[in-house]
Formats: structure tokens, C-alpha cells, sequence
């Protein structure tokens, strides 16, 4: 593939700045996300570097064969999908604590190796670990993609310029998502061929790879009720009977697909001030286009006004955040806001500070005051705590609605953070 067909990925600066201080350097995250094109551009322009790909028969033999000799070299050595041979981690380790150099290992992972069957040691405390994600907007665009930076430290602005996008624009987004493949793809048989496909490898293989799975047809149910229920909460036993599976095989597969990054869990957030909030996550898809060919929606079916778009657009949303929290200069985590009367933050960044950020996601064209009733029950218990509110939408203008609430046009989560708004 020609490099200029490739998008720049965030994740390649984080690693070689993580490589010039760090022993081993991880990337890790779902299969097709472009981990192996990623890590091989970084060996590339190392000198004296080593590619070592364990998808290929011989080289998988020969890591299993003599492991202390295969993770020997002078320089960068690559080894890509790891956790198809864990009995390499051990030498690693042996050889960096014989030989500190940073630099020395750059692995790459379909799986959270902390959480692999039989996994040794992983290395403690000689490694960093970079997530990479599906594709961002702002990787696509070529946007600035600093959306969770900007609004904790910048007051944000609302004279704005105006959004060209509109509602269908960002169901078209959303269910394009973000593997590189399929961006690249043609929307409709082309795209939907490519997510069948990687519905069917994921089960039979990276799954397999990592757990014996003893119902895989339900595994595959599984995926289509959660793309169903994306964005709502993890109620297990709701699910296990949506399914037809015992809940104690259901909360092992909900790991197992953790695991392979296909969704994620976002906690519940309370505090003091808030008691009477609930602590079940909600579930996340990780790739929206994915979740959009589970339920079998489509840029046709989505343009019928009585179409579903709200929870996929919502999980769209809280992907691109995730997203940036992986490369973003604040610390901040991302929660969900829930209490027992009903009322909802759909996002919740708290910082390190204490001081927290609410968002809303609406896939209407046009907002109204209710739609900051969230918003404005956290802000009255938090008080000073609460820095800003913010409803993400899908009309184009940027609006005040008082103190330190705004409407933002969804396209803010990557077009926040340039030159231009600084």
C-alpha cells in the first residue's frame, strides 16, 4: 500500500517519544486498527531495527522453538501480535533488566495483555502501554482532535464559526467508522463485506486465541445485543436473557470482548455530593460502523425520521472522546452520570483537579433549555467543582444558554484545539 494512502496516527509520535525513555513500548488494541503498519513505520526509520511478524508460520515456530534467542538484538526489535507467543515475554524481560537501554522492544497486541490467559510477569514497571484506537475524525479530517484539552483549559468561545455539518452527515460518519480498511472502502456491500468479515475472524479467532469460547453462536448473538443496547447500561442479567446465557458465562464473554477492544465499559461517577448515584457502567462499542452493521442500520434506513440514530450517535460521540483521552496532555478520566431519579450526563470528564466537565449528546438539529437539566443538577451540587456544561448537536451553531453552559455543534469534539482556537 502506498504510504501516501496512509493516515497519520497520533499514536506514532506518543511512541517514539515513549521509545527514547522506555525499554519496551506497547501498542496495543483490536485487530485491523493499524497497529503492525504503525509499528513497522517506527522500525522503519530506526537504525538498526528488526521487523519480526508472528502471523507468519516459520517465525511463530521459531519463537516457540527458542524463545531466549529469538528477542535477541542490538537494536529496536519489533515483535507484532505478542500475544501469539507469551512465552517471549520472560526473555524480554531477562534481557532488559540485563541490558536497561530504552529503546529496546517494540511489541504489538490484538489483546490487553495484562488480562491474557497464562500470561508471566508482563514485565512490570518495564514498559509503556499505548492504546490505539479505531481511526478518529480528526485523524480522517486532518483536524486538531483536542476537544478534551481545549475546554479544560480554554474558555470556550461561542462565536464560533458555524458547522457545515448536519444530522446525516454524522450518521454517515458514524457508521463509516474508523478501521482504516473500511474507511477506505466504498459505503455499502464493499464496507458491509468488510465487517462481516471482521465479526466472523473475531470470534473464530482472536477470541478463540485467548479463551475456549463454548457456545460460539451466542457469541455472536451477544455482539448484535449489545450494538443494540450501545450506550445503555450493563445490566447483566438483562442481557444474559436477551442472549439465552447463564450469567456467569455472560460477564466472561463481556470480559473476552473487552479484551479484544471491541467494547469498553464506562464507570459510573458519584462522589459525596452526589450519593444517590448509580455504579453500573455503560457499554461502549468501539467502533461505531461495527456496531451500525450489527444492528443493521444503514445511511438509507438512517434517513427515515423513526430510525434509532440517537444511541449510535451517542456512542459515536463518547468513542471520539475516548479516543483523544489516550493521547490527551490533561489528565482526565471519562465517566457516565447516573442517579436513582433518572437524571443523566451522558459524558463526564473529571481532571485531576477535581474539577469536572459534563456533556450531553443530542442528535436533534436544534436544542432547547431541558436538554441542560443534566447539566445543571450537577452543576448545582458540585459548585465551584463544575467548570463547564456542554450539549453536543447536530445543528451548525455555537449557542449560550447561561453561566457556563453551551451548545456546541458535535463537529467541536475534533475541530476544538488548532491554532485557530487557541
Amino acid at each position: 500500500m502506498p504510504e501516501a494512502n496512509l493516515f497519520p496516527r497520533r499514536a506514532q509520535a506518543m511512541a517514539c517519544e515513549a521509545l527514547a525513555d522506555t525499554r519496551v513500548v506497547v501498542v496495543n488494541g483490536a485487530r485491523q486498527v493499524g497497529k503492525s503498519t504503525l509499528a513497522r513505520l517506527i522500525a522503519d526509520d530506526a537504525d538498526n531495527a528488526r521487523q519480526l511478524y508472528l502471523d507468519d508460520p516459520a517465525i511463530l515456530a521459531s519463537a516457540e522453538e527458542d524463545p531466549i534467542s529469538f528477542v535477541r538484538h542490538d537494536g529496536l526489535l519489533l515483535i507484532d501480535e505478542i500475544q501469539r507467543a507469551p512465552r517471549l515475554l520472560l526473555p524480554i524481560k531477562h534481557e532488559v533488566d540485563k541490558d536497561p537501554r530504552a529503546g529496546r522492544y517494540l511489541l504489538t497486541g490484538s489483546a490487553r495483555l495484562l488480562g491474557l490467559r497464562d500470561l508471566p510477569d508482563a514485565l512490570p514497571g518495564r514498559t509503556e502501554t499505548i492504546e490505539l484506537w479505531p481511526l478518529s475524525q480528526g485523524e480522517i479530517d486532518n483536524a486538531p482532535d483536542g476537544f478534551v484539552d481545549h475546554v479544560f483549559t480554554h474558555d470556550v468561545d461561542t462565536t464560533m464559526r458555524s458547522c457545515p455539518l448536519r444530522k446525516h452527515d454524522y450518521v454517515d460518519r458514524a457508521l463509516r467508522g474508523g478501521y482504516p480498511e473500511a474507511v477506505r472502502r466504498d459505503p455499502g456491500r464493499r464496507r458491509n463485506r468488510f465487517f462481516d468479515s471482521y465479526i466472523t475472524d473475531l470470534i473464530t479467532r482472536d477470541v478463540r486465541q485467548i479463551s475456549d469460547i463454548e457456545r460460539p453462536a451466542q457469541m455472536r448473538r451477544l455482539l448484535s445485543v449489545i450494538a443494540a443496547r450501545m450506550g445503555g447500561l450493563t445490566v447483566v442479567q438483562s442481557i444474559a436473557g436477551d442472549v439465552g446465557l447463564p450469567r456467569m458465562t455472560l460477564s466472561r464473554y463481556l470480559d473476552l470482548l473487552e479484551l479484544v477492544f471491541v467494547i469498553k465499559r464506562i464507570p459510573a461517577w458519584s462522589s459525596n455530593l452526589t450519593r444517590r448515584a448509580i455504579s453500573t457502567p455503560k457499554l461502549l462499542v468501539t467502533d461505531t460502523g461495527l456496531a451500525g452493521r450489527l444492528i443493521g442500520m444503514s445511511p438509507e434506513r438512517a434517513r427515515d425520521v423513526t430510525a434509532p440514530v440517537g444511541p449510535l450517535l451517542e456512542n459515536f460521540a463518547i468513542s471520539e472522546v475516548a479516543r483523544q483521552l489516550t493521547w490527551a496532555n490533561e489528565p482526565v478520566q471519562l465517566f457516565h452520570y447516573r442517579d436513582r431519579d433518572k437524571v443523566e450526563v451522558d459524558i463526564l470528564l473529571e481532571h485531576a483537579s477535581g474539577e469536572v466537565i459534563g456533556v450531553e449528546i443530542k442528535a436533534a438539529e436544534t436544542v432547547r433549555s431541558d436538554d441542560f437539566r443534566g447539566l445543571r443538577h450537577l452543576a448545582a451540587r458540585l459548585g465551584s467543582r463544575f467548570r463547564a456544561g456542554f450539549v453536543l448537536y447536530t445543528g451548525e451553531q455555537s449557542l449560550a444558554f447561561g453561566g457556563n453552559l453551551r451548545a456546541l455543534p458535535m463537529a467541536s469534539l475534533w475541530t476544538l484545539g488548532g491554532t485557530a482556537e487557541d
